[in-house]
């Protein structure tokens, strides 16, 4: 086995379509584009959605509301989640690497399900009123993160 007998698998590659290369080839004359017509000519590009002048399902199905760009997604986290970590300080790293969170660059929210046993450092972008209540009722701290 050397460089020289290295080919593709049989059937892997297939040789381009050469069009309008006379009546052998069965592609001559109007090479496979129909006889007039919006597709026929040679300017003719399509654009997306393009459905052969039927109007494109895009513009047939109707619009409802707006996406507001300027939405910012939070990722929640209950506090019977931090409590079964067995740890006194959360961060979003220490979230993510316990796979609470996907990534430690989510933006979290703290949400109220659950009990907290121990005084709790929990550092978050937003707490629901009962998780920043139960946290500091047990002794612990709500730390918000950029606010």
């Amino acid at each position: 086995m050397n460089l020289s007998n290295l080919h593709p698998a049989k059937g892997s590659r297939k040789d381009r379509l050469r069009v309008g290369r006379g009546p052998g080839s069965g592609r001559q004359k109007t090479s496979g584009r129909g006889h007039k017509g919006q597709l026929s000519g040679a300017g003719f590009t399509r654009t997306r959605g393009f459905e052969g002048g039927q109007m494109p399902l895009h513009r047939r199905i109707p619009k409802r509301g707006f996406t507001n760009v300027f939405r910012v997604e939070y990722v929640t986290v209950n506090l019977d989640g931090l409590g079964r970590g067995g740890r006194t300080e959360w961060t979003p790293a220490d979230m993510a690497g316990a796979r609470l969170i996907k990534r430690a660059t989510d933006r979290i929210k703290i949400l109220g399900r659950g009990d907290v046993t121990g005084a709790l450092t929990v550092h978050a972008h937003k707490f629901s009123e009962a998780a920043r209540a139960k946290i500091e009722k047990a002794g612990g701290k709500a730390v918000l993160i950029g606010g």
